[in-house]
């Protein structure tokens, strides 16, 4: 047997947002542009107001505009923004206020649905609040009395974002500048439920009534498939089922179409809402009642309590002539049912692991 690893018990390390990063980026240009300073280092404070301190990468003048980077480190958070640079090109403007721009690899917002206005550089409002509050401050201690120009850029930040929902969202030519508190809290997966709430938000904004929540890629193409689905009706909620069924509750659509491997279907019959395996694991003694309730003999239950995989057991099921798939499916509407809103017309689909679909519970025919 192969001996077991030992758990790493050493605490996650934090990291801080592209907001937070902008920020520093802005501090820094603003020191250089108004002071003559050069830093290599600046501190900035949170929301809640709490002190950090950023390495600046880079800063250089071009034509009176001053271009600061730094290089994002997210923790121990597997962001795919980790290790971008971020960077804010300044400008001194006559006119009093802020003006935000999106740089090379920022995305600028093309649907509405979000929390910013069609045509908006996707700089979302704590960070433009950030940055204005510490321009404000080095604007007084500076005695400046102008405005600011801000663009906010990442480098290969186009690229990085296909591996977002940003493209889903309406969110074209970049990433979003994000941030709530300026921290990057590990696996707290706050920022994929963001996204899952606006892609609701977006489809609805934009007349869109039929949604599909997926569990990954096979799924969403599947359902995609079916029904000709466009990408603002496609909801990538991961193992977040609970994200979206909680945010159908104030904001409900006409049809959710729920989408899946068995697997994750099976812990959604099976009362879970959050579908990741370090919180519900697939429950073969909840398979094995699913089956014997289906007919199943003694043999076959005891083969299911001793199988090794969800697709496994469903082979078992198969050769005995019972949709086990088909009554997962049935658990898992009614379960999703009791939560989100009655005028919510749900149905549940499972998929194989070649991406077709082979079980549907719904009111309709499924087609």
């Amino acid at each position: 047997m192969w001996e077991e690893s030992k758990e790493n018990t050493k605490p996650l390390r934090t990291g801080l947002t592209t907001g937070s990063c902008a920020t520093a980026c802005t501090v820094a240009a603003a020191h250089f542009l108004l002071g003559e300073k050069r830093l290599n280092k600046v501190s900035i404070t949170l929301p809640k107001g709490k002190e950090v301190d950023l390495p600046i990468t880079e800063l250089a003048l071009v034509k009176h505009v001053c271009k600061a980077s730094t290089i994002k480190d997210a923790g121990d958070d597997p962001d795919v923004t980790h290790g971008a640079t971020v960077f804010v090109e300044l400008a001194l403007v006559e006119h009093v206020g802020v003006i935000f721009k999106a740089a090379t690899g920022v995305g600028t917002v093309t649907k509405a649905g979000l929390v910013l206005d069609v045509g908006e550089p996707a700089i979302n409002p704590v960070p433009r609040k950030m940055m204005q509050e510490h321009l404000q401050k080095m604007a007084m201690f500076y005695q400046y009395n102008g405005g600011f120009e801000v663009a906010v850029g990442v480098i290969n930040g186009e690229a990085i974002a296909q591996k977002t929902m940003n493209p889903k969202l309406g969110i074209l030519g970049g990433l979003s500048i994000l941030g709530t508190t300026g921290i990057v809290r590990p696996y707290s997966c706050a920022a994929w439920i963001a996204s899952i709430h606006q892609g609701i938000d977006v489809a609805k904004a934009n007349g869109i009534q039929h949604i599909a929540a997926t569990t990954g890629n096979t799924s969403e193409e599947a359902i995609r498939n079916h029904y000709q689905l466009e990408d603002s009706a496609l909801i990538e909620m991961g193992d977040f089922a609970g994200a979206v069924f909680k945010h159908l509750r104030k904001n409900p659509v006409a049809k959710l179409s729920i989408c899946g491997g068995l697997g994750k279907v099976s812990k959604l019959a099976n009362r879970h809402m959050d579908l990741n395996s370090r919180v519900s694991s697939i429950d073969f003694k909840h398979l094995a009642k699913t089956a014997e309730e289906l007919g199943a003999n003694e043999q076959l239950l005891a083969a299911i309590l001793g199988a090794n995989t969800s697709i496994e057991v469903l082979q078992l099921c198969n050769e005995q002539g019972l949709d086990l798939a088909a009554a997962l499916c049935e658990k898992a509407l009614a379960f999703a049912e009791s939560i989100v809103p009655a005028e919510v017309d749900v149905e549940v689909w499972a998929t194989n692991r070649q991406g077709n679909l082979i079980a549907y519970a719904g009111k309709g025919s499924g087609v």
